[in-house]
C-alpha cells in the first residue's frame, strides 16, 4: 500500500472538504477491498469502533504566560515533537523507555504520527492533546508515543499500512492503538474530542479501547496477531519464479492511456479536486514524448504536462507575492490551496520547469523555476548551506492576533491593495488606479474570491487569493497599456504587497533539515542551473551538498544520517543518537549527486555518488525476492520491512535508484548495477503492466532501460570557452536516454559491456 499525505486520498474514494483529513475509518470498520483475505476479515469481527470525519473548530489559540504541563519531548530535537512538549499528555518519544513502560504495567499505547506544519496535526492538538482531562484519560491507561513521521518513515510506513488497509485511506495525524508488544489493533487519523449525532469521539473512543482491553484482552491479542500475519502477506513484493522486466511499450502504453483517461483538459492535472503537483507524473509525460514525439500520442503526452505547469503556475498554488509552491490546491482551478510549503515540492517542481523549458524553449517555464530557487533560497535555506523541510499553512493574521487561521500570511482583502496601490496609471482611463489593474489580472474581488465550499470554517471569509484569471495581452488591452509596460506595473505591485506581507507574523518554520529532501532539492538546483545555463543555481547545489557531506554523512561508516537541525545561535546540531539514513535518504542524494557532477565536472560527486550506492546495496538490498527494503534489517521495534509500491508526493525509491544504477553503471562499468535495475523492475512487473499509474517514475525507468543509453562524452578544458560553449548545448537539449554525461580529457570512464 501506498502512503496519502494530508486529505489526499486513493482514486475513488470521496474527496473531505477543504483542510480535513481523510481516510478516517478504523481497524474496527468494513475492508475497503478484496486485497484482504479471509484472516484480516476474521480479525476484525471483535473490533467494535469507527472512526469518522468531523469538523473541527477553526484557529489555533496563542498559548497564554508559561507552559503549566512539560513532558519528556522537551528534550527531542524534533520541531514536531517539541510543539507538544507542553501538553498535559505524559508523551513518550519512539524508543525502548516507552517499550518497556507498557509491557511493565501491561498497558496499551496509543500511538500518535503526525509532522509540525500538518494542520490537521494542529488541530487535533488543541482539541484534544491540550485538554486536561482526555490527557487525563490517555496519561491513566495508555502508553502514549509521539512519531514525527518525517524524522521515522520507517515507524510511519508500517502503521499507514494497517491504516490503509483497514480503513481505505490514510492521512496525518495518524492514531493507531497498539498491543504492548506493538500490534496494531485499531486506528484512523483525525478523531474529534467528543460525540456528534454521526460520529464517535476521541474521549469515548479512549474509555472504549481502555475497557475492551480490561475485559476482552485475548481476543485483542488474537486480533492483532491475525492482522499482522495479514499485513505482512500482503506487503510482500518480490519476484515470482524467474520473472523479467516488463516490455516497455506496454508499460509506456498503459501508463500513458491511464494518465490520458484521468486529465482534466481544461485546468490541467489528473483529477478533479484535491489537486496535487504530482512531477512524477509529469516526467513521465516528457520521457513518452521523446521517445514518440512525431505520433499524436507523443503530442497529447507534451501538451498535457506543459498545460499542467502552466495552470500550476497562475494559479493560487503558486504563490505570486513570495514565490514557490503550495501543497496542493483544494479545487479544480488551481485556485485555494492548502498553503503549507514543502521543500520536497520545491525540488521537484524546480526539475520539471527546467525540462518543460529545455524542451519548450519557452522562458515563462525558466521563470517560473527561478521564482523557485529564489524562495527555497531565501525562506527555507540555512546559513550552513542546507535546506529547511517545510513552512506551516497557519500562521497569526496580525500580531495582536490570539488564534493561527490558515493562509493568513498569504491572502489579502480588496481595501487593503487598494490602499497598497493607490497610483494613478499613466496612460489608462482617466481614474485607474495601480490597484484596479493588479486587482483584474489576479481576479480579486471585494468581498473575496474563496467559494465558501473552498472554506467550510470561514478563515479565508472576504479574502482573496491571487490567480492569474487574465492573459497578460487581455489585461493590457483592456487598459489600453502597452505589454512591457503592464509587466513593469504588476512586478512594481507585488514588490509592494511582498513588502507589506513581510510585516506579517510568519508562518512556522520546520527547521529540521532531512538528507533525502535535501537530495531532491539539490537536484532541482543542479538540473536547473545545467538546463538555464546559471551557474549560480549550480553552486548553490554544490553548497548543500557540502551541508551533506559535513552535516549527514557518516565519513568512518560511510553511511547517511537521516537528519539535523537548527540549534541555539543557528549552529547545526544532532540527535543525542542520530538517525540512521533510509533507502530513501540514499536514492536521492545519489540522484542529486549524479546531477550535481553532470552539472559541475566535479569528480568528487561522482565518486561519492558510487560510494553511497555500493552502502545502498549492503543495508537495504533483498536478494531473495529483490528490489529494496525502505529500511535496514535489525531494528526489532519494526514489525514489517517494506517496499513502497507506488510514486505519490515523492517518488518511490525503488523508481528512482532503477536509474541511479543505470547511470552508476555507465559511469563506472560495473555492470552487476544493471542486472539489480532489472530485478527491480521485475519484482515489480505485475503492478507495473496493471496500472502503472500507480508507479510512472518507474514505469519512466523501464524506457530508460530497454533503450540503450547515448552516452555524450565532451572532450576538453573544462575552463575553456568552447569546452563550456559545447556543454552549454548539450544541457539545452532533453533527452530521457542521455544519462547528461560530460567529461574533461582527464575524467573519462569506461562505458559497461552492456549499454542498459
Amino acid at each position: 500500500m501506498g502512503v496519502w499525505r494530508v486529505c489526499e486520498a486513493p482514486s475513488g474514494l470521496p474527496t473531505p472538504p477543504r483542510g480535513l483529513v481523510c481516510g478516517l475509518g478504523s481497524a474496527l470498520g468494513p475492508a475497503p477491498a478484496a486485497m484482504f483475505a479471509a484472516p484480516l476479515r476474521r480479525a476484525r469481527r471483535s473490533l467494535f469502533l469507527a472512526g469518522s470525519i468531523a469538523m473541527a473548530t477553526a484557529g489555533r489559540a496563542k498559548p497564554p504566560g508559561p507552559p503549566r504541563y512539560t513532558n519528556r519531548l522537551i528534550n527531542e530535537k524534533s520541531p514536531y515533537l517539541l510543539q507538544h512538549a507542553h501538553n498535559p499528555v505524559d508523551w513518550y518519544p519512539w524508543g525502548q523507555e516507552a517499550f518497556d513502560k507498557a509491557k511493565k504495567e501491561n498497558k496499551l499505547i496509543f500511538l500518535s504520527v503526525g509532522y509540525s506544519t500538518c494542520h490537521w496535526c494542529h488541530v487535533m492538538e488543541e482539541e484534544s492533546f491540550q485538554n486536561k482531562e482526555i490527557g487525563a484519560i490517555m496519561n491513566e491507561n495508555f502508553v502514549c508515543i509521539k512519531v514525527d513521521r518525517e524524522e521515522r518513515p520507517d515507524v510511519d510506513k508500517v502503521y499507514m499500512t494497517f491504516v490503509q488497509a483497514t480503513s481505505g485511506g490514510g492521512g496525518w495525524p495518524m492514531s493507531v492503538w497498539l498491543t504492548p508488544d506493538l500490534k496494531p489493533f485499531a486506528g484512523g487519523t483525525y478523531f474529534p474530542p467528543e460525540d456528534s449525532a454521526r460520529r464517535i469521539g476521541f474521549r469515548t473512543l479512549l474509555l472504549r479501547i481502555a475497557e475492551q482491553w480490561r475485559q476482552n484482552k485475548d481476543a485483542l491479542l488474537e486480533s492483532s496477531q491475525k492482522i499482522l500475519e495479514a499485513l505482512l502477506a500482503m506487503s510482500q513484493i518480490r519476484v515470482q519464479g524467474q520473472q523479467s522486466p516488463p516490455p516497455s511499450e506496454k508499460v509506456l502504453a498503459t501508463c500513458f492511456q491511464q494518465l490520458s483517461n484521468s486529465y482534466d483538459e481544461d485546468y490541467g492535472g489528473f483529477s478533479e479536486s484535491p489537486k496535487f503537483p504530482t512531477p512524477v507524473n509529469l516526467n513521465f509525460l516528457f520521457t513518452y514524448w521523446a521517445l514518440h514525439r512525431a505520433t499524436p500520442e507523443g503530442a497529447r503526452a507534451l501538451q498535457m504536462a506543459l498545460h499542467t505547469l502552466r495552470m500550476m503556475a497562475h494559479g493560487g498554488i503558486h504563490d505570486h507575492i513570495g514565490q514557490g509552491f503550495h501543497r496542493y490546491s483544494t479545487d479544480q482551478h488551481w485556485h485555494v490551496p492548502h498553503f503549507e510549503k514543502m521543500l520536497y515540492d520545491q525540488g521537484q517542481l524546480a526539475a520539471a520547469y527546467s525540462k518543460a523549458y529545455q524542451i519548450s524553449g519557452d522562458e515563462f517555464f525558466a521563470d517560473v523555476a527561478g521564482d523557485i530557487l529564489l524562495y527555497v533560497s531565501r525562506d527555507l535555506g540555512d546559513q550552513a548551506g542546507g535546506f529547511y523541510s517545510a513552512e506551516d499553512a497557519d500562521s497569526y493574521p496580525t500580531a495582536e492576533s490570539s488564534e493561527k487561521r490558515e493562509g493568513a500570511f498569504c491572502v489579502w482583502g480588496a481595501e487593503e491593495i487598494r490602499a497598497l496601490l493607490p497610483d494613478p496609471v499613466e496612460g489608462a482611463a482617466e481614474g485607474t488606479t495601480l490597484g484596479d489593474v493588479f486587482m483584474h489580472h489576479y481576479g480579486v474581488k471585494e468581498d473575496g474570491n474563496v467559494s465558501p465550499m473552498q472554506d467550510p470554517h470561514q478563515e479565508l471569509k472576504g479574502k482573496n487569493v491571487l490567480i492569474i484569471r487574465s492573459s497578460p495581452e487581455l489585461t493590457a488591452a483592456r487598459f489600453g497599456l502597452e505589454q512591457g509596460r503592464l509587466s513593469a506595473l504588476l512586478r512594481d505591485s507585488q514588490h509592494r504587497l511582498r513588502a507589506a506581507r513581510a510585516q506579517r507574523p510568519r508562518p512556522h518554520l520546520d527547521t529540521k533539515m532531512l538528507a533525502s529532501w535535501n537530495g531532491l532539492m539539490i537536484s532541482g538546483f543542479a538540473q536547473a542551473g545545467a538546463a538555464l545555463a546559471r551557474q549560480e543555481y549550480v553552486s548553490r547545489a554544490v553548497q548543500a551538498a557540502g551541508f551533506l557531506r559535513r552535516h549527514l554523512f557518516d565519513p568512518a561508516s560511510g553511511r547517511l544520517l537521516r537528519s539535523c537541525y537548527r540549534g541555539e545561535d543557528s549552529a547545526v546540531e544532532q540527535s543525542a543518537v542520530p538517525i540512521q539514513g533510509f533507502l530513501e535518504d540514499y536514492v536521492f542524494v545519489i540522484q542529486a549527486l549524479f546531477d550535481l557532477y553532470e552539472a559541475s565536472l566535479d569528480q568528487s560527486w561522482l565518486e561519492w555518488a558510487l560510494q553511497l550506492q555500493h552502502t545502498q546495496d549492503k543495508l537495504f538490498w533483498d536478494p531473495k525476492g529483490f528490489a529494496y527494503f525502505s529500511s535496514e534489517a535489525g531494528d526489532s521495534s519494526l514489525l514489517l520491512r517494506l517496499k513502497d509500491d507506488q510514486d505519490g508526493a515523492e517518488p518511490n525509491a525503488n523508481s528512482v535508484t532503477v536509474t541511479n544504477l543505470l547511470r552508476a553503471a555507465c559511469y563506472s562499468g560495473h555492470t552487476e548495477w544493471v542486472e539489480k535495475a532489472g530485478q527491480i523492475l521485475a519484482a515489480f512487473s505485475e503492478r507495473l503492466q496493471k496500472i502503472p499509474l500507480a508507479l510512472p517514475e518507474m514505469a519512466r525507468a523501464t524506457a530508460v532501460f530497454h533503450h540503450t543509453l547515448k552516452q555524450v562524452v565532451v572532450c576538453g578544458d573544462p575552463q575553456g570557452e568552447d569546452t563550456k560553449e559545447m556543454l552549454r548545448c548539450v544541457h539545452s537539449v532533453f533527452s530521457p536516454n542521455k544519462p547528461r554525461r560530460a567529461s574533461s580529457l582527464a575524467r573519462l570512464y569506461p562505458s559497461p559491456a552492456r549499454g542498459p
